[in-house]
């Protein structure tokens, strides 16, 4: 992103958006655990707005397979660049933050590894059958990179038997030349269509952002294409600028436009809308657990 794309004055955040960061001993805590069995969370590398809630509260989303990228998403905060070698232990030691933890819903996500011949499904297999049997009561959702569209990535971790899938869409399909020039609507939309047919009981979830540029005729326009390849679970939030070398926010979409997308999923048949601001993927995902 050029400094000439980002020279226009931000527009100011609306006082939904504004945040009072919580004095709780458990954010500390929440933290020091994570470093402690030397773990990467999403809440940090994206720099998500959410994170002091979430860790006061004793709940995080693991990052898995380093925190560095292979990709070069516009809106993301995750460094791009070399990739490091898979840790082996890495699946234990989710497992164990989830048990110190005590938490009755695992996310589990991770940086995108085109570098790798499986992209790295076989990892996140091993962290799903990792936190399974140290916390065996436990809900495990997994989001998901695209795999390249590999079929057998997909069916190794369909395979390990996660409660929710979750693969997000992130944006409207004419953004993602700008915003995801790596990926492709049409295959993050087969993910979950294939998703669903080889496994139906698996609960599919995906999420997008608004405030890039699209308008809201987009947006219900991308919710029918997630109803249309039956996904369970959709959540809408408002995009945040991490920083000045990211896109800028086009527009702030007031609170009530959200309770007009969560209307529109629903009548499209998708079972559970989570629209709002503050929402994110991973953000209360165990209301839907």
């Amino acid at each position: 992103m050029s400094s000439s794309a980002n020279s226009r004055k931000p527009l100011r955040i609306p006082p939904w958006l504004r945040i009072r960061l919580p004095e709780d001993r458990k954010f500390a805590c929440t933290s020091g655990l994570v470093d402690d069995l030397r773990l990467n969370t999403v809440c940090q590398s994206a720099k998500c707005p959410n994170k002091w809630e979430c860790f006061s509260r004793n709940v995080a989303t693991f990052l898995i397979m380093g925190s560095v990228c292979t990709r070069n998403c516009a809106f993301c905060n995750i460094t791009p660049g070399k990739t490091e070698p898979l840790e082996p232990d890495e699946p234990e030691r989710v497992a164990e933050a989830a048990r110190r933890l005590e938490l009755k819903h695992v996310v589990i996500t991770s940086v995108t590894r085109d570098d790798l011949p499986d992209g790295g499904a076989a990892h996140f297999a091993a962290c799903v059958h990792a936190v399974r049997k140290v916390v065996p009561d436990c809900t495990v959702e997994v989001l998901i990179p695209d795999f390249q569209g590999s079929e057998s990535a997909l069916r190794t971790v369909l395979d390990s038997r996660p409660d929710i899938l979750n693969h997000n869409i992130e944006t409207v399909p004419g953004l993602y030349p700008a915003i995801r020039p790596k990926a492709d609507y049409a295959q993050s939309l087969e993910l979950l269509r294939r998703a669903k047919k080889l496994c139906p009981d698996v609960r599919t979830k995906s999420g997008m952002m608004v405030g890039l540029g699209e308008n809201d005729s987009d947006v219900i326009r991308t919710i029918g294409d997630l109803a249309d390849v039956q996904c369970d679970i959709v959540t809408i939030g408002q995009y945040m600028q991490p920083s000045r070398e990211h896109p800028c926010v086009e527009r702030y979409v007031p609170p009530p436009f959200f309770d007009e997308y969560t209307a529109a999923g629903r009548a499209k048949g998708i079972p559970h809308m989570f629209c709002a601001p503050r929402v994110r993927s991973s953000y209360n995902a165990e209301l839907f657990a």
